[in-house]
Formats: C-alpha cells, structure tokens, sequence
C-alpha cells in the first residue's frame, strides 16, 4: 500500500478554519473577579474573625487548665511522698511505713490521674472547635461510640486488668515488699503496674500475675502474723514442769534481740491441743511483726529443744510411738519364722531336695 493510499484512508485533514478557539482573559475581567473576591472577603472578615478568636480562647483555656490541673496532681503526689519521707527514719515508719511501696502507690495513682485529665480536657477542647465550624458531632460521637464499643468487647481482658489494676493500687490492697499469695501465685510482690503485679517465689522465681486474673488475695505483710509450734511429748510428762519450762523459754526469748521488736505479745502456752494413748500436743502461740512469723517459729523450736533436753523432757514424733525401753521383751521375737525344710516329709521339703545323678554303668 502506498503512501498516498494510506492518507486518503486516514481522512481529510481539518482546516485551519476548524481549529477551536482559546479564549484569552481580558484585563477587565480579572478585575472584576479581585473586585468579587475582595467584597467576598470584606463580608466574611468578621465571621472568620470571630471564628478564629473562638478557636484560639478555646486551646488557650484548654492548654492553661491542662497544665494547672496536672500540675495540682503533681503536688499532690508530692506531699504525699513527703508525708512518707518524714515518718520514715522513726521507729513507726520502719514497721508501718514501705518508703518504695507508697513511692511507686503514689506514682501509678498521679499518672492515671493526669492521664484522665489530659484526656477530658483535650477531648472537650476538640470537640467544641469542631463545633465552632458548625460540624454537625452527632454522626462522629454516634461512629466513636461504635468504636469504643468494638474495641471494648476485643480488648476486654486489657481493659479488666487495667481497671483491676487501677482499684487495686488505689484501695491498697498490696504494695512493694509485701508477701501476698493471689491464688495463681504467691511470693514477694517486686512491682506494681496497673495490668501486670511482679512476684518472687520462694525458689527465685518472678511470676507475672494478670491483675485481671486475681480473684482473691492474701496479704500476709499487713496487721500481724501468728507463730504457732505444737510440741509432742509424752503422756507421761508432768504438765507442770512442762509448762513452767515453756514459760521460761519464752520469757528469755522475749528480753533478747532482735526477738524483743519482732515478738507483739508474750509466748503464750495454749494448753494440750490434742492427747493421744502414747503422746501429747502443746501448743505455744506468739503474735509477730508481718512476714516474722517462720523466723520466730524456728527460733522457738531451737530454744524448746535445747530446754527440754536440759530438763530431760523427751520429744516424741507424733505419729510412731515411742519405744518403752522398760518393757518386757517380746517372746515371739525371739521364734524363727515356720521353715519349708522344718518337715522333711511335705511336698515344698521334696520339691527342694537336690536330684541325685543316675549311677553310671560301665561294661
């Protein structure tokens, strides 16, 4: 195909009559769109103005309120660790005061605090701009609520155990050095935080607890401890002597250090808690500083079994009974057991007879 043939296919090319106009603006109209836009401008000033100035006292307030109010939550945490610090060096704060508990308490308290704060100030603030440019809120606050309840329902463990956590710190259930024993696990509590409570187990162990998995917890640093030890001896014990014996070990323990700040009542023997055919039960009880009682309890023990000995009061297990050593001997001890070979005619004597080989014949 030609060249020629391939330009009669393509058309007639447009004349130059056909080409469109571009329409240049006039000097004329440019001014009448700034004479427009000027008087636009000149009716609206004041309505921006105004919105402008709204805007602006609505952060200036919002931010100076922001500031004031977690300011007063920053001096507030502040007497109250001074509060702390000024009964810590005496005698009262060491039992009663935990300078780090109430530090870390008062921590997690004013950064909630200011954390609510901030949120409903800067929440508000936001919301009353919007509707300064008349921005109808219902269709956000209804897509917000939404939201909020979705995140609810995929993040309810989360907020449990931030909730739990933010009732526990602020009823002082526990604190830093306490022993506590929360069901899942027990030990000494390392750190509180408003999802998570750090533990040290007995072994050295650190347990993570949930504070949304705590279902009930046992404080065993608050108040007062119990120091119990039941001792065994025999039925045939005087009881006079035995307790005059104990109310003397405990009478020394009392005037001695450190056992004197630990021990809050005097040793006190109960009385026989349970009388046996071969034995009996004494039991000493003391009241102790929190978290004492075990060291107290083995103290007890040391000082009872070395004033027993000295008295010659024998302590006996509980469970075997102890041996009379002026007893008669047992006659059947000294029996053998029945023997199979006792009977050399029963079937169990034959069965363990030896085979006799069959006497070789030789030819």
């Amino acid at each position: 195909m030609s060249l020629s043939a391939v330009l009669l296919a393509a058309g007639p090319s447009p004349s130059p009559s056909e080409t469109p106009s571009v329409t240049v603006p006039t000097l004329q109209d440019a001014q009448e769109s700034a004479t427009n836009a000027a008087s636009w401008i000149e009716q609206n000033w004041s309505t921006w103005l105004a919105i402008g100035l709204r805007v602006l006292l609505i952060l200036v307030i919002a931010a100076v309120l922001r500031v004031a109010v977690r300011r007063a939550i920053t001096k507030l945490i502040d007497r109250m660790n001074r509060t702390v610090q000024a009964v810590d060096g005496t005698a009262l704060g060491g039992l009663l005061v935990n300078a780090e508990r109430r530090r870390q308490r008062s921590q997690a308290i004013g950064s909630v605090l200011r954390s609510v704060a901030s949120f409903l100030i800067l929440g508000t603030a936001a919301l009353m701009v919007l509707a300064t440019f008349d921005i109808n809120l219902a269709p956000l606050l209804a897509s917000a609520g939404v939201a909020g309840v979705a995140i609810g329902f995929g993040a309810r463990n989360l907020v449990t155990d931030f909730l739990s956590g933010v009732f526990m710190i602020l009823e002082d259930q526990y604190g830093v050095g306490d022993t506590i024993d929360a069901g899942v696990a027990s030990g000494e509590v390392i750190e509180v935080g408003l999802r998570v409570t750090k533990l040290r187990g007995d072994n050295g162990e650190i347990w993570y607890v949930r504070n949304g998995e705590v279902k009930r917890i046992g404080n065993l640093s608050q108040g007062w401890a119990t120091a119990g030890v039941d001792v065994t001896v025999k039925a045939s014990e005087d009881l006079d002597r035995l307790k005059a014996t104990l109310d003397e070990v405990a009478e020394k323990m009392a005037k001695e250090e450190p056992w004197n700040e630990l021990l809050w009542s005097p040793v006190e023997v109960l009385g026989l808690d349970s009388v046996l055919l071969d034995s009996m039960v004494v039991r000493v009880s003391a009241r102790t500083m929190p978290g004492k009682s075990v060291a107290v309890e083995r103290e007890l023990r040391w000082r009872i079994k070395r004033a027993f000995d000295a008295a010659d009061i024998r302590i006996v297990g509980g469970a075997t009974a102890p041996v009379d050593e002026d007893a008669a001997p047992d006659p059947s001890a000294a029996v053998a057991a029945p023997s199979a070979h006792a009977n050399s005619t029963s079937p169990q004597a034959q069965a363990a007879t030896p085979l006799v080989p069959p006497p070789s014949t030789s030819k």
